[in-house]
């Protein structure tokens, strides 16, 4: 239970659950506070809100411009820090967005980092967002603008924008788009026991396979049509009739079809590669143009197409894609790339409803430009193979709206951090590698500090990758932050959604909390620490440079090191009033200003992180040991640890004060015991344990096999040298 616990504990990631909404809207709690001219341009006054729907009317003079809402209040929007980010936007008649301004959030690094006025600018840039567009595009219309160091802020912005926005028009009808409506007729589902044509004649004949060709000179047509007249002057010299591309494509994933279209062997492959939910296409083409091209090599991702069911948008990834060879049906054309496309289950598409593959056309119009254009080809899979599902019981429309309403934010809210995963795969790789090495450096350490300089240079090549990879390339850093916002998890709704929108920090959280059980807290703060490991770097190279090294007297430093703790109890007290309050007074970790902004901030910020740098060069790792609030969090449940790894001899600190005197964290007691609260688990200690030069019960240890060894030695020369005792011997 207690291990349970702490990994229950540790795994916060800054990113507290999204809370339920009050009885009244976001929108009620704020509308007096902003100005509607703040919002868009011209506006002078709110309407009152309806009761049907939580939105205001945006007027100017007596006439309404348009319709203000907090996106909070329609999609999750739960960023970084774990609490809502809202932003109130304002859209038309049109459905196009008039204005955005973010009102409130709690993210770390807006609020004491990046500026505000950069976050607002790029809310505001939302002006303009054909909402009919995306729902047509499924939410791909624009283009997304990230702010470094703020990514998954940006992205949970954009995000709820976009959907509260879709909302919001189709409930009030803007720009004739409308609300979905619960299905009147019978539902489907897949039939198990269809059976499908085994010829590719029939099988494209009864809609099985979708076809979509395009000639050179359609698709020369289709470029004349576009505003840039560049794509126009540049036409494909092919003869017009000659093919462009000729695509098809079949919902393998429905069992008769993928055993007509793949063989037995191959849909077998298909149905072991898909989870439970999951469901694949078949994508077969040829002609000049590749329906995949080459740019999913560079970034995994294949640009040309999507599929496209409703609001639903699917991006293929490099992971959710195969190789095809020859297509099993009879009488199946020779195709140049087949090829098979998942569709994870949590995207929410239907196979028995209707969707669309469109086919993004690229064409070069200046060295480093392009031009695109799109075509669509669409599927509805064949009443063959599906059977209809028995009516449900009644049950009230507004439970049921509610239930479809709850599963729809849940999907958007999987694919919002899913897509961040996937986004962030070469620094999980990275970090991933990083905890397999240290973990078996930590298992194996007895053969690893054998050597001295071999521990050392293994120490520092793995601390200057956690400040350069880790730290100021990835940013992640954790924070005692991030402990204040579980802690407000904790006491509401738990949701697994929030905790995964920053993938690296909430790994990062699930190593420490198994090292906490093995190691404690030293796995982390002595070598995963970005700040930790830029500490000790610069204190290894000013001993380069000659600077003093002070230690302080045992006295001193043990009244010294508590003041951590001290500073984790009172931020944890003040955030039990004010999260906000607490997490402005966590300034006192520098890690925002050294790793995540790199010194890029205002001097005041700058110069405190600086002063601990340069106390750790005459005091290593001074932050570390006596100032460090989530050292001292962490160092709390670390007590709990289940091994005990570090060997000592009985003569350890009576009368041997070898290894006291080496702790560059004075982590060992004179009496010889080794603190677990202060240990970053250097492994020096382990390296002094096996020294034949600086451990006297080693050293103690080969002189007496010396002495044994001489002493053998001796005593068969003497043998040798006298007869009557050879001979005594040999009796």
């Amino acid at each position: 239970m207690a291990g349970l616990l702490i990994v229950g504990l540790m795994i916060a990631t800054g990113a507290a659950p999204a809370r339920a909404q009050a009885t009244a809207s976001v929108l009620t709690q704020f509308i007096d506070d902003i100005a509607p001219g703040e919002l868009v341009e011209g506006a002078d006054a709110f309407g009152p809100v309806r009761d049907d729907i939580p939105v205001a009317p945006l007027l100017q003079g007596e006439q309404r411009i348009g319709w203000a809402f907090i996106a909070s209040d329609f999609v999750g929007t739960t960023g970084y820090s774990g609490k809502p980010i809202h932003t109130m936007v304002a859209v038309n008649d049109d459905a196009v967005v008039m204005g955005v301004k973010l009102v409130k959030h709690s993210e770390p690094i807006v609020l004491i980092g990046i500026p505000d006025s950069k976050i607002q600018a790029l809310a505001a840039d939302y002006a303009g967002l054909d909402l009919v567009a995306e729902a047509t595009s499924g939410g791909t219309a624009h283009d997304l603008d990230i702010i470094a160091g703020a990514t998954v802020t940006i992205m949970v912005i954009d995000d709820s924008i976009v959907r509260s926005g879709l909302k919001v028009a189709r409930q009030l009808g803007l720009g004739g788009l409308s609300a979905p409506t619960a299905p009147t007729g019978p539902t489907y589902e897949i039939d198990p026991e269809a059976t499908a044509a085994s010829d590719w004649m029939t099988l494209e004949g009864d809609g099985t396979l979708r076809r979509l060709s395009l000639d050179v000179g359609q698709v020369n047509a289709a470029f004349e049509q576009v505003d840039d007249p560049r794509a126009a002057r540049r036409p494909i010299t092919d003869p017009p009739e000659t093919t462009f591309i000729d695509m098809y494509m079949g919902l393998v994933s429905v069992p008769a079809v993928g055993q007509a279209l793949l063989g037995e062997a191959e849909d077998r492959n298909l149905q072991n590669w898909l989870d439970e939910g999951d469901h694949a296409i078949m994508i077969a083409g040829r002609g000049l143009y590749s329906f995949k091209g080459s740019g999913y090599v560079r970034g995994g991702i294949f640009d040309r197409i999507v599929l496209i069911q409703g609001d639903l948008s699917v991006r293929f990834r490099d992971r959710m894609h195969r190789r095809l060879g020859d297509v099993a049906a009879e009488g199946a054309p020779e195709f140049t790339e087949t090829d098979l496309f998942k569709i994870p289950a949590d995207t929410g598409f239907d196979p028995t409803e209707p969707f669309r593959l469109q086919l993004l056309v690229q064409r070069d119009v200046a060295a480093i430009e392009r031009v695109f254009t799109t075509f669509e080809m669409g599927y509805q899979l064949p009443d063959t193979y599906m059977r209809a599902l028995p009516a449900p019981a009644a049950a009230p429309q507004a439970t049921a709206a509610q239930a479809v309403a709850e599963q729809e934010e849940h999907a958007a809210q999987s694919a919002l951090w899913k897509r961040i995963w996937q986004d962030k795969t070469v620094e999980i790789a990275g970090l991933a590698v990083m905890l397999f090495i240290l973990t078996v450096a930590f298992f194996f350490q007895g053969f690893l500090t054998r050597s001295e300089r071999v521990t050392y240079w293994f120490r520092m090549s793995f601390l200057t990758v956690t400040l350069v990879f880790l730290g100021w390339y990835a940013n992640a850093q954790l924070s005692v932050v991030n402990l204040m916002a579980l802690f407000g998890a904790l006491t509401t709704d738990f949701s697994w959604q929030a905790f995964l929108l920053d993938p690296l920090t909430f790994i990062l959280w699930f190593a420490v909390a198994a090292a906490l059980i093995f190691w404690g807290r030293g796995a982390y703060c002595g070598w995963l620490c970005p700040f930790g490991a830029l500490q000790e770097l610069t204190n290894q190279i000013g001993r380069k440079l000659g600077i003093p090294q002070w230690t302080l007297p045992w006295g001193l430093h043990e009244r010294l090191w508590p003041l951590k703790y001290m500073i984790f109890l009172g931020l944890f007290g003040v955030s039990l009033a004010s999260i906000e309050q607490a997490e402005h007074l966590a300034e006192v970790e520098p890690f925002k200003t050294a790793i995540v902004l790199k010194f890029v901030r205002a001097w005041p910020f700058v110069a405190y992180a600086a002063a601990l740098l340069i106390a750790g060069l005459f005091v290593e790792r001074f932050y570390c040991r006596y100032l460090c609030p989530l050292g001292g969090a962490l160092a709390i449940p670390a007590r709990l640890r289940m091994f005990d790894w570090l060997k000592r001899y009985k003569e350890c600190g009576n009368p041997c004060q070898t290894c006291a005197n080496e702790c560059f964290v004075q982590a060992i007691h004179p009496t010889g015991e080794i603190n677990p609260n202060e240990c970053l688990n250097c492994m020096h200690c382990q390296v002094l344990y096996q020294s034949e030069a600086k451990c006297p019960v080693v050293i103690k240890r080969l002189k007496r096999r010396e002495s044994a060894s001489r002493g053998a030695a001796d005593a068969g020369r003497a043998i040798h040298n006298h007869p009557n005792l050879k001979e005594k011997t040999n009796v």
